[in-house]
């Protein structure tokens, strides 16, 4: 069974400016220790925001259905379908060789 990650990151070395990852100061990027940013502040936008919410009010699986899936599988009421599991493996397979080779 693949899990899906529903948040979506890329490398730092992606999310800075061209002129920032040559070692120049671009607008709104400051160096950690840099003494001109002292007194900035950093506000997140209204999506990360309620993503950080999200994630400190609520539990990251669904407790519910865990316990649905836990009561199905001790009443043996619980079927596993081959095909999704090996069409999942295989799709996981296929990721880890495209890593690998780009």
């Amino acid at each position: 069974m693949k899990i899906e990650n529903s948040i979506k990151t890329i490398p730092a070395s992606e999310a800075l400016p061209s002129s920032a990852k040559s070692g120049q100061k671009a607008a709104g990027v400051a160096k950690p220790g840099d003494p001109t940013t002292q007194g900035d502040s950093v506000q997140l936008s209204t999506q990360l925001q309620s993503i950080e919410k999200n994630l400190a009010n609520g539990e990251v699986f669904d407790a519910a259905r865990v316990e649905k899936i836990k009561q199905a599988i001790s009443e043996g009421r619980f079927v596993v379908n081959p095909d999704k599991v090996a069409d999942g493996l295989l799709e996981t397979v296929r990721d880890l060789i495209r890593a690998r080779q780009g």
